[in-house]
């Protein structure tokens, strides 16, 4: 082979890599529609296709821990497409992010408090909607609005003009979902003992959601961020209008948690300098290492085999008292 020939091999190998990273922010994938996951350990009650008026309907999986007793309080952690979390048998890529395993492991050795995850599922299309933070975004000119939806467009990822929604999106978890959790099961219901997290595009709408409702959200975890909203960075509106939108809207450092990460290998490659304007801010506003953390995770990419294997960590970090 030449080295002509390589190169070109290379390019579209890498060119195929990034492709599919894109892909999976969006899509995260249909996993076998209607099928309850498998826990290796504790089990999965569904609330099926909740029935929302912010939202379209969608799953919700509840993973309780093993040995759940009505007559105790547990934590809670919400957490983003919800179809990748528990079972890797059900996914379009095989894996997932072993909630369920990390959980029981932590809570046996008493390392984080006894705490249920509700693993709310994405609506597919709507996803990216759900997810984009909406006030920077609704904060933009139309000229710059313009050019997001023109990325979004070339990729294919819509044909409309694009919208957020993920104030309604917020509005389903907070007024509609939360309640509900809250109602069926034995939990505390205070902002310290409920967290949100999510990877990619739900690791922007799990900080959005700690900035506008901190006294519901008192923790959230992002992993593999995706700061630039849509998929080129130079000349990007929306990621400095995030910025002064987070500058203005972190909660309270003395009263919040917020841990966020990002590798550098595929997609994850655009997130690091992004990730470090975004740690000043955090640092700016009080955020120190046992209240908050933006760490840049070399030689590690974005898929749930990356993020379940550093789940472990950050959950500790994230519900450790």
């Amino acid at each position: 082979m030449s080295v002509c020939s390589f190169l070109v091999l290379k390019h579209t190998f890498t060119g195929m890599r990034v492709l599919l990273a894109i892909v999976q922010v969006f899509l995260f994938s249909v996993p076998v529609l209607g099928q309850l996951p498998v826990p290796s350990a504790g089990r999965i009650e569904r609330i099926d296709s909740f029935r929302s008026k912010y939202v379209t309907p969608r799953n919700v999986d509840v993973w309780l821990p093993e040995g759940y007793d009505p007559a105790k309080k547990y934590a809670v952690l919400y957490m983003h497409d919800g179809q990748m979390l528990f079972d890797s048998t059900l996914t379009w890529n095989k894996q997932c992010w072993q909630v369920d395993e990390t959980m029981t492991a932590l809570i046996k050795a008493k390392k984080i408090p006894t705490t249920i995850v509700v693993g709310i599922w994405n609506g597919g299309v709507t996803r990216h909607p759900d997810y984009f933070p909406q006030k920077p975004f609704d904060g933009l000119s139309q000229p710059e609005k313009d050019k997001i939806n023109k990325d979004l467009q070339e990729k294919g990822r819509t044909t409309e003009i694009f919208q957020p929604r993920s104030d309604n999106y917020l509005r389903f978890l907070v007024e509609e979902l939360k309640p509900l959790i809250d109602k069926r099961y034995s939990t505390y219901q205070d902002a310290e003992h409920t967290a949100i997290a999510g990877s990619s595009m739900g690791g922007l709408i799990s900080l959005y959601a700690i900035c506008e409702y901190p006294n519901v959200f008192g923790r959230a975890a992002g992993l593999s961020t995706h700061w630039p909203g849509i998929f080129s960075v130079d000349g990007n509106p929306f990621i400095p209008a995030h910025l002064t939108y987070l500058q203005k809207n972190l909660p309270d450092s003395k009263t919040h948690r917020i841990y966020l990460d990002g590798g550098n290998q595929e997609l994850d490659a655009l997130y690091p300098p992004l990730l470090m304007n975004v740690e000043k801010v955090l640092r700016e506003k009080g955020y120190a290492d046992k209240n908050g953390r933006a760490i840049i995770i070399k030689g590690t990419g974005h898929s749930e085999r990356a993020w379940s294997s550093r789940l472990h960590e950050i959950i500790t970090y994230l519900l450790l008292k």
